[in-house]
């Protein structure tokens, strides 16, 4: 039940959803990715009816619920997250508590791949959007050492780091890249889920979701409720978050791996990580070089 001031922000909230009403006595009825909702004109103490349907409905209708009847509001948080809500592009699906998860490295000759889900309630949004929180390509590394370790007191995640002797290990055995990020995507997902259950999943899309599930077919554990999205991170907080966590987490890891060689290792996999390479042979040998290098990258040839 809402009252006449919800009824209408929820009218122009989905407003580009709005289909025709199938009866006389309803005010509005629309259809979101999920979801239906049909709003009902007959007021019962001051209140509308409002129906929801589908696979959505219960979590859809509990935000709703709970914008229209909080009773206190500490903090001012639920005043921002409720002025960002009405803002947001036109589903309520972008306001669940989600999780959403991202990687970082698989870019990088050097370095490790680093997969992080991230858990983002609504109480966790005016704190990222006040941070900044966005794809961490967006940011500047230093903006991300700046923001992160705010974020990982306040957020809950998880973060599986696969170093590249590992890496070279498990290729050998006839993984690809693109199974290696299933498998690690999958385990921190499911480690996220299971201690939020409630919450909406989604991930940055690196494969057709037949192609990543067929990655798991021998996996004794799949989590299948999973909304794909490419560019995920632009368009979902919980992927941004992990986004730039697992941004943080590399760049520290880089770091431990210079000090550990006394020297700084380029990122990506140009001209300039070619030259670093030769150079880092020379003085270690082909043998250490595959322990901190992907071996089926090009720049290998180039030595």
């Amino acid at each position: 039940m809402l009252t006449e001031e919800s009824l209408t922000r929820m009218a122009d909230f989905y407003g580009e959803q709005l289909v025709e009403p199938s009866s006389p006595y309803i005010a509005f009825a629309a259809k979101a990715d999920g979801v239906t909702i049909t709003a009902y004109k007959k007021e019962t103490k001051g209140l509308h009816k409002v129906l929801f349907q589908g696979p959505s409905a219960s979590y859809e209708a509990k935000v709703w619920d709970k914008l229209d009847k909080t009773p206190t509001r500490q903090d001012g948080l639920l005043e921002k997250a409720e002025e960002e809500f009405l803002r947001q592009p036109k589903t309520l699906l972008k306001w669940r508590d989600q999780i959403g998860s991202d990687e970082v490295g698989t870019g990088d000759f050097f370095g490790p791949i680093i997969v992080v889900a991230a858990y983002v309630s609504m109480g966790d949004t005016p704190l990222l959007k006040n941070l900044g929180v966005t794809d961490s390509k967006m940011l500047s590394d230093d903006k991300i050492l700046d923001i992160v370790p705010q974020i990982i007191k306040t957020v809950d995640y998880s973060q599986l780091y696969l170093p590249n002797d590992k890496y070279n290990q498990v290729i050998r055995q006839g993984n690809n890249m693109n199974s290696i990020k299933a498998k690690m995507h999958n385990r921190c997902l499911l480690n996220l889920k299971a201690r939020h259950p409630e919450a909406i999943v989604y991930q940055d899309q690196f494969a057709e979701p037949s192609l990543y599930f067929s990655y798991l077919k021998n996996e004794k554990e799949v989590l299948r409720e999973i909304h794909f999205e490419t560019k995920g991170e632009s368009k979902f907080l919980s992927v941004a978050t992990a986004s730039v966590i697992a941004r943080y987490s590399f760049l520290r890891h880089m770091e431990l791996l210079g000090e550990q060689y006394r020297t700084h290792f380029p990122l990506g996999a140009g001209n300039l990580v070619d030259e670093f390479a030769r150079e880092f042979v020379d003085e270690h040998g082909m043998d250490e070089l595959n322990n901190v290098a992907k071996t089926n990258f090009a720049n290998m040839r180039k030595l």
